[in-house]
C-alpha cells in the first residue's frame, strides 16, 4: 500500500525563512557527481534489477549518472559492510535487501555492520515472492513428490541459494515439511536458476525474475510460489498456502539505504524521487512482467519494516536452532 505523506502548512513568513535554511544546508547540492548503488549480489538477481530500474529514473531525474556497482559475497555482507563505512554524503548508496537488513543479523552472531545504526532506510522500492523450481528433467512433479523423496532420501538432496533471505525461507520450508535439504550457496539469484536446472543442486528458492526464462523454457519446473495468490504470469504453479503450508506465503522486499548522518535533504529529495518512480508507468509494467510489487514508503515505515521484521524473523531462527559464522 502507498504511503500517505503528511503536508506541513506554516505562513508564508516561516514558509520563506525555512525555504532559505534549506537552501543553505547540508546536501543542498547534492547531486554534483556521479552516484553509486551498491548491489551485495551478482548481476541478473532481482535486487540487480531493481538497481538498474530504478537507477536509469534518478539518472533522468536528476541529471547525474547513477552506477550500479555490484560487490557480490558472503551472504551480501561485503558489499552491505562496504556502503555502512562510506563517507555518509549522498554518493554511496545501497540497494538494501530483507536479507541485508533482516536475515543476516539474526542469523549471524557477529556481523560487520548495523543494519539499524549504520544505515539509514530512505524507501522500500519494490516487494516479491520466491518460487521453488526444481529442474524440468527432475521426476518431481509437486512439492509433495520433492517433500516424499527427501525424507526417503535425506543426505542426497540439497538447495541452491544466493542471500540469507532465500536461504531462510528454505529452512523454514524445511522446517514445516520435516525435511533436510542440505545449503549450497550461490553468488547470486542466477546462479542457484542455472544450478538446480542442471540438476548440480535438487532444488531452489528463489526470487520469480531471475526464474522466469528458465521457468518459461522447461529448463525449470515451479512446484510452488511464496505468494498470496497465483502469479498471473505463472497460473499453474499452486502457492504454499495452497499445499499446507501457511506460514511459507510470504514476499521480501528491496529499498535503498544510506550511510547513517547522510544529510537529510539528500534522504528527502531520494525518498521524493523513489516514490515518483513508482508512479511511472513504464517502471510499474517491467515490475509486474517480473512478479514484484512497486512499494514506495516514508523512512520511517522502510525502518519499522527493518525492526519488525528482525523481531519475527529471530523467533524462526531460534525455533529452526539456525546460526552462521562468517
Amino acid at each position: 500500500m502507498l504511503p500517505r505523506r503528511g503536508l506541513l502548512r506554516a505562513s508564508g513568513g516561516i514558509a520563506a525563512w525555512a525555504g532559505a535554511a534549506r537552501a543553505q544546508a547540508p546536501g543542498s547540492e547534492w547531486p554534483s557527481r556521479p552516484v553509486r548503488i551498491v548491489v551485495p549480489y551478482a548481476p541478473g538477481g532481482a535486487n540487480d534489477i531493481l538497481a538498474r530500474l530504478y537507477g536509469q529514473k534518478l539518472s533522468e531525474r536528476l541529471g547525474q549518472p547513477f552506477v550500479i556497482e555490484n560487490r557480490a559475497g558472503g551472504q551480501a555482507i561485503i558489499g552491505s559492510e562496504y556502503v555502512a563505512r562510506a563517507p555518509a554524503d549522498g554518493y554511496t548508496l545501497l540497494l538494501g535487501a530483507t536479507g541485508t537488513m533482516i536475515f543476516n543479523p539474526v542469523t549471524y552472531e557477529r556481523l560487520p555492520y548495523d543494519p539499524v545504526q549504520d544505515f539509514v532506510p530512505v524507501s522500500i522500492a519494490a516487494s516479491f515472492p520466491l518460487v521453488l523450481a526444481v529442474s524440468g528433467e527432475a521426476p518431481f512433479r509437486t512439492v509433495q513428490d520433492l517433500v516424499s523423496h527427501a525424507k526417503a532420501h535425506p543426505d542426497r538432496m540439497t538447495y541452491g541459494t544466493s542471500s540469507a533471505g532465500f536461504q531462510m525461507a528454505t529452512e523454514l520450508f524445511n522446517l514445516r515439511a520435516g525435511t533436510k535439504f542440505i545449503y549450497v550457496a550461490y553468488r547470486g539469484s542466477a546462479e542457484s536458476v542455472n544450478a538446480a536446472a542442471s540438476r548440480e543442486v535438487t532444488m531452489t528458492l528463489v526470487d520469480v525474475g531471475p526464474a522466469a526464462g528458465a521457468l518459461q523454457a522447461g529448463r525449470l519446473r515451479g512446484l510452488a510460489t511464496t505468494a498470496q495468490e497465483r502469479l498471473p504470469a505463472f497460473p499453474d504453479i499452486p502457492t504454499m498456502k495452497e499445499l499446507g503450508y501457511p506460514d511459507l506465503s510470504l514476499v521480501l522486499w528491496s529499498g535503498l539505504m544510506a550511510p547513517s548522518g547522510t544529510p537529510e535533504p539528500i534522504l528527502r529529495r531520494l525518498n521524493e524521487e523513489i516514490l515518483r518512480a513508482n508512479q511511472a508507468p513504464d517502471l510499474r509494467e517491467r515490475l509486474r512482467a517480473l512478479s514484484m510489487d512497486p512499494v514506495g514508503s516514508s523512512t520511517e515505515e522502510a525502518r519499522r519494516a527493518v525492526t519488525q521484521g528482525i523481531a519475527f524473523w529471530r523467533g524462526i531462527v531460534n525455533e529452526a536452532q539456525l546460526r552462521f559464522e562468517r
